[in-house]
């Protein structure tokens, strides 16, 4: 099977991308559950595991982009596994915001 993270990077498949360096690309997710989400992904094919051994360039990209697209405040998540949704084994990171979150969302 094909990874749809990949064919973006590739240019296989469409996304509007926010931001993009040599490593990192962010683009919209597909999802809409909240005003804001974003995906931070390495360009760099690895699991999730892989891409959090050394989060430190991807976070700091995920930081701006969350402080550029909701400057009221955001959150920065990641899914692990089939119990916690992880629906892309490509290695990501969410950016999520522009409303207020409250405790449960």
């Amino acid at each position: 099977m094909a990874c749809e993270f990949c064919d973006i990077i590739e240019r296989k498949s469409p996304a509007n991308i926010r931001y993009e360096d040599d490593d990192i690309i962010v683009f919209d997710n597909k999802l809409d559950w909240v005003p804001v989400m974003l995906l931070v992904v390495g360009k760099k094919h690895m699991t999730q595991e892989e891409f959090w051994q050394d989060i430190s360039k991807a976070g700091a990209v995920a930081v701006e982009m969350g402080k550029l697209y909701c400057p009221d405040g955001f959150r920065l998540l990641s899914n692990f596994g089939a119990d916690a949704m992880q629906s892309q084994e490509h290695g990501h990171l969410h950016v999520i915001g522009g409303t207020f979150l409250g405790p449960y969302c």
